[in-house]
Protein backbone atom coordinates (compact mmCIF):
# COMPACT_ATOMS: atom_id res chain seq x y z
CA UNK A 1 0.00 0.00 0.00
CA UNK A 2 1.58 3.74 -0.42
CA UNK A 3 2.27 5.26 2.35
CA UNK A 4 1.39 9.44 2.59
CA UNK A 5 3.64 11.08 4.06
CA UNK A 6 3.06 14.81 4.95
CA UNK A 7 4.81 18.06 4.11
CA UNK A 8 4.55 20.30 6.69
CA UNK A 9 6.42 23.04 5.19
CA UNK A 10 3.25 25.35 4.70
CA UNK A 11 2.30 25.44 8.17
CA UNK A 12 5.96 26.34 9.02
CA UNK A 13 5.37 29.29 6.64
CA UNK A 14 1.99 30.21 8.35
CA UNK A 15 3.82 30.23 11.78
CA UNK A 16 6.65 32.46 10.02
CA UNK A 17 4.32 34.96 8.51
CA UNK A 18 3.15 36.06 12.40
CA UNK A 19 6.54 35.23 14.55
CA UNK A 20 5.81 32.81 17.77
CA UNK A 21 5.07 29.34 17.71
CA UNK A 22 2.03 29.19 16.43
CA UNK A 23 0.57 26.91 14.34
CA UNK A 24 2.97 24.35 16.86
CA UNK A 25 5.22 21.86 14.27
CA UNK A 26 5.88 19.77 16.80
CA UNK A 27 2.22 19.47 18.21
CA UNK A 28 0.96 19.30 14.44
CA UNK A 29 3.49 16.53 13.87
CA UNK A 30 1.85 14.22 16.57
CA UNK A 31 -1.72 14.87 15.24
CA UNK A 32 -0.47 14.40 11.65
CA UNK A 33 0.52 10.96 12.83
CA UNK A 34 -2.27 10.16 15.41
CA UNK A 35 -5.11 11.17 12.81
CA UNK A 36 -2.64 8.25 10.13
CA UNK A 37 -0.50 10.23 8.41
CA UNK A 38 2.37 7.44 8.04
CA UNK A 39 5.03 9.80 8.02
CA UNK A 40 6.50 13.49 7.85
CA UNK A 41 7.97 15.29 5.33
CA UNK A 42 10.22 18.35 5.89
CA UNK A 43 12.28 20.86 3.29
CA UNK A 44 15.04 23.14 5.21
CA UNK A 45 16.20 26.00 2.71
CA UNK A 46 19.32 27.91 3.61
CA UNK A 47 17.37 30.78 3.78
CA UNK A 48 14.77 29.02 6.28
CA UNK A 49 11.78 30.82 4.65
CA UNK A 50 9.78 28.08 6.17
CA UNK A 51 11.14 24.77 8.11
CA UNK A 52 13.96 26.12 10.42
CA UNK A 53 17.06 23.82 10.98
CA UNK A 54 15.80 24.33 14.75
CA UNK A 55 13.02 22.69 13.93
CA UNK A 56 13.98 19.40 12.69
CA UNK A 57 16.09 18.73 15.88
CA UNK A 58 12.60 19.36 17.83
CA UNK A 59 10.99 17.02 14.64
CA UNK A 60 13.31 14.17 15.58
CA UNK A 61 11.61 12.89 18.62
CA UNK A 62 8.13 13.41 17.98
CA UNK A 63 8.02 11.69 14.62
CA UNK A 64 7.53 8.10 15.28
CA UNK A 65 6.86 7.17 12.23
CA UNK A 66 8.73 7.65 8.50
CA UNK A 67 11.18 11.08 8.85
CA UNK A 68 11.64 12.22 5.34
CA UNK A 69 14.10 15.48 4.89
CA UNK A 70 14.61 16.89 1.73
CA UNK A 71 16.60 19.13 0.16
CA UNK A 72 19.59 20.89 -1.92
CA UNK A 73 22.80 18.62 -0.38
CA UNK A 74 24.56 21.80 0.22
CA UNK A 75 27.18 20.98 3.71
CA UNK A 76 24.88 22.61 5.67
CA UNK A 77 22.01 20.33 4.41
CA UNK A 78 24.33 17.44 4.57
CA UNK A 79 25.24 18.72 8.01
CA UNK A 80 21.91 18.27 9.31
CA UNK A 81 20.76 14.89 7.89
CA UNK A 82 23.61 12.95 8.92
CA UNK A 83 22.83 14.35 12.32
CA UNK A 84 19.42 13.79 12.26
CA UNK A 85 19.77 10.11 10.83
CA UNK A 86 16.12 9.91 9.22
CA UNK A 87 14.72 7.36 7.55
CA UNK A 88 14.82 9.07 4.05
CA UNK A 89 16.61 12.34 2.63
CA UNK A 90 15.52 13.16 -0.81
CA UNK A 91 17.81 15.34 -2.76
CA UNK A 92 16.06 17.73 -5.23
CA UNK A 93 18.48 20.47 -6.76
CA UNK A 94 16.49 23.51 -5.61
CA UNK A 95 17.95 26.82 -6.61
CA UNK A 96 18.17 29.11 -3.38
CA UNK A 97 15.49 31.88 -5.17
CA UNK A 98 13.05 28.78 -6.22
CA UNK A 99 9.59 29.90 -4.76
CA UNK A 100 9.15 25.99 -4.68
CA UNK A 101 11.05 22.80 -6.24
CA UNK A 102 10.65 23.18 -9.86
CA UNK A 103 13.07 20.51 -11.12
CA UNK A 104 14.27 17.27 -11.14
CA UNK A 105 17.73 16.26 -11.33
CA UNK A 106 20.03 15.94 -14.44
CA UNK A 107 21.79 12.61 -13.06
CA UNK A 108 23.59 12.45 -16.14
CA UNK A 109 25.13 15.69 -15.99
CA UNK A 110 25.79 15.45 -12.03
CA UNK A 111 26.12 11.62 -12.23
CA UNK A 112 29.66 11.57 -9.90
CA UNK A 113 28.65 14.15 -7.74
CA UNK A 114 25.12 12.18 -6.95
CA UNK A 115 27.10 9.07 -6.35
CA UNK A 116 29.59 10.73 -4.02
CA UNK A 117 26.81 12.53 -1.68
CA UNK A 118 24.53 9.01 -1.83
CA UNK A 119 27.35 7.22 -0.50
CA UNK A 120 28.31 9.27 2.32
CA UNK A 121 24.36 9.29 3.16
CA UNK A 122 24.14 5.09 2.78
CA UNK A 123 26.89 4.79 5.01
CA UNK A 124 25.13 6.32 8.02
CA UNK A 125 22.34 4.07 7.06
CA UNK A 126 19.68 6.51 4.94
CA UNK A 127 17.51 5.38 2.93
CA UNK A 128 18.58 7.90 -0.32
CA UNK A 129 15.59 9.03 -2.59
CA UNK A 130 16.39 11.36 -6.35
CA UNK A 131 14.09 13.54 -7.20
CA UNK A 132 13.43 12.92 -11.13
CA UNK A 133 11.72 14.47 -13.73
CA UNK A 134 9.70 11.88 -15.66
CA UNK A 135 12.38 10.87 -18.18
CA UNK A 136 12.90 7.00 -18.86
CA UNK A 137 16.60 8.31 -20.18
CA UNK A 138 17.60 9.80 -16.76
CA UNK A 139 16.81 7.05 -14.18
CA UNK A 140 19.81 4.86 -15.86
CA UNK A 141 21.91 7.00 -14.32
CA UNK A 142 19.91 7.39 -10.95
CA UNK A 143 20.12 3.80 -10.47
CA UNK A 144 24.28 3.83 -10.94
CA UNK A 145 24.78 6.77 -8.33
CA UNK A 146 23.52 3.89 -5.66
CA UNK A 147 20.53 5.20 -4.81
CA UNK A 148 17.56 3.64 -2.97
CA UNK A 149 14.79 5.37 -4.69
CA UNK A 150 13.45 8.28 -7.05
CA UNK A 151 10.91 10.34 -6.37
CA UNK A 152 8.57 11.59 -9.54
CA UNK A 153 8.20 15.39 -10.01
CA UNK A 154 4.68 15.60 -10.57
CA UNK A 155 4.00 19.02 -11.61
CA UNK A 156 3.28 18.43 -14.75
CA UNK A 157 1.09 15.63 -14.57
CA UNK A 158 -1.16 17.46 -12.02
CA UNK A 159 -1.39 21.03 -14.27
CA UNK A 160 -2.13 18.67 -17.08
CA UNK A 161 -4.49 16.26 -15.57
CA UNK A 162 -6.61 19.68 -13.77
CA UNK A 163 -6.93 20.63 -17.90
CA UNK A 164 -8.74 17.01 -18.83
CA UNK A 165 -5.48 15.97 -20.08
CA UNK A 166 -4.85 12.04 -18.98
CA UNK A 167 -2.37 11.51 -21.84
CA UNK A 168 -0.51 13.31 -19.46
CA UNK A 169 0.82 10.12 -16.82
CA UNK A 170 2.36 8.33 -20.15
CA UNK A 171 5.71 9.71 -19.02
CA UNK A 172 5.60 8.68 -15.62
CA UNK A 173 4.55 5.38 -16.32
CA UNK A 174 7.40 4.67 -18.73
CA UNK A 175 9.61 6.33 -16.26
CA UNK A 176 8.39 3.73 -13.63
CA UNK A 177 8.86 1.06 -15.42
CA UNK A 178 12.50 1.61 -16.11
CA UNK A 179 13.00 2.73 -12.77
CA UNK A 180 11.25 -0.83 -11.19
CA UNK A 181 13.52 -2.66 -14.05
CA UNK A 182 16.63 -0.89 -12.76
CA UNK A 183 15.99 -1.86 -8.89
CA UNK A 184 14.76 1.90 -8.11
CA UNK A 185 11.88 2.08 -5.76
CA UNK A 186 9.17 4.72 -6.60
CA UNK A 187 7.96 7.64 -4.38
CA UNK A 188 6.15 11.00 -5.83
CA UNK A 189 5.34 14.53 -4.87
CA UNK A 190 4.36 17.71 -5.95
CA UNK A 191 1.01 19.30 -6.65
CA UNK A 192 -0.52 15.66 -5.80
CA UNK A 193 -4.36 16.70 -4.80
CA UNK A 194 -7.17 15.19 -3.66
CA UNK A 195 -8.53 15.42 -6.84
CA UNK A 196 -5.61 13.76 -8.68
CA UNK A 197 -4.19 11.02 -6.21
CA UNK A 198 -6.39 8.36 -6.67
CA UNK A 199 -5.97 8.22 -10.53
CA UNK A 200 -1.93 8.85 -10.51
CA UNK A 201 -1.64 5.56 -7.82
CA UNK A 202 -4.44 3.47 -10.05
CA UNK A 203 -1.89 4.14 -13.21
CA UNK A 204 1.15 3.19 -11.43
CA UNK A 205 0.24 1.20 -8.55
CA UNK A 206 4.04 0.51 -7.86
CA UNK A 207 4.14 3.87 -5.64
CA UNK A 208 5.35 3.31 -2.27
CA UNK A 209 4.96 6.96 -0.81
CA UNK A 210 3.37 10.23 -1.86
CA UNK A 211 4.83 13.84 0.04
CA UNK A 212 1.92 16.04 -0.34
CA UNK A 213 2.23 19.27 1.41
CA UNK A 214 0.54 22.15 -0.06
CA UNK A 215 -2.49 21.00 -1.41
CA UNK A 216 -3.20 18.93 1.68
CA UNK A 217 -3.03 21.84 4.06
CA UNK A 218 -4.64 24.24 1.80
CA UNK A 219 -7.50 21.19 1.90
CA UNK A 220 -7.49 21.07 5.25
CA UNK A 221 -8.45 24.78 5.85
CA UNK A 222 -11.69 23.33 4.03
CA UNK A 223 -12.09 20.57 5.58
CA UNK A 224 -9.91 19.87 8.96
CA UNK A 225 -6.86 18.27 9.23
CA UNK A 226 -8.15 14.85 10.80
CA UNK A 227 -10.65 14.42 7.85
CA UNK A 228 -8.04 15.60 5.23
CA UNK A 229 -5.79 12.68 6.28
CA UNK A 230 -8.25 10.26 6.68
CA UNK A 231 -9.62 11.58 2.83
CA UNK A 232 -6.14 10.42 1.06
CA UNK A 233 -5.86 7.48 2.66
CA UNK A 234 -9.51 6.38 1.54
CA UNK A 235 -8.33 7.39 -2.09
CA UNK A 236 -4.83 5.50 -1.72
CA UNK A 237 -6.76 2.58 -0.52
CA UNK A 238 -9.54 2.96 -3.36
CA UNK A 239 -6.70 2.85 -6.07
CA UNK A 240 -5.27 -0.34 -4.87
CA UNK A 241 -8.26 -2.32 -4.35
Amino acid sequence: MTKLSVNINKLATIRNARGGVTPNLVEAAIKIQGFGGQGITVHPRPDERHIRYRDVYDLKPVVTEEFNIEGNPVQKFMDLVLDICPAQVTLVPDADDAITSNAGWDTVKHLDYLTDIIAEFKRAGIRTSIFLDPNPALVEAAAKTGADRIELYTELFASEYEKGNLTAITPYKETARVATANGLVLNAGHDLSLDNIQYFIQEIPEIAEVSIGHALISEALYLGLENTIQAYLRKIELAQL
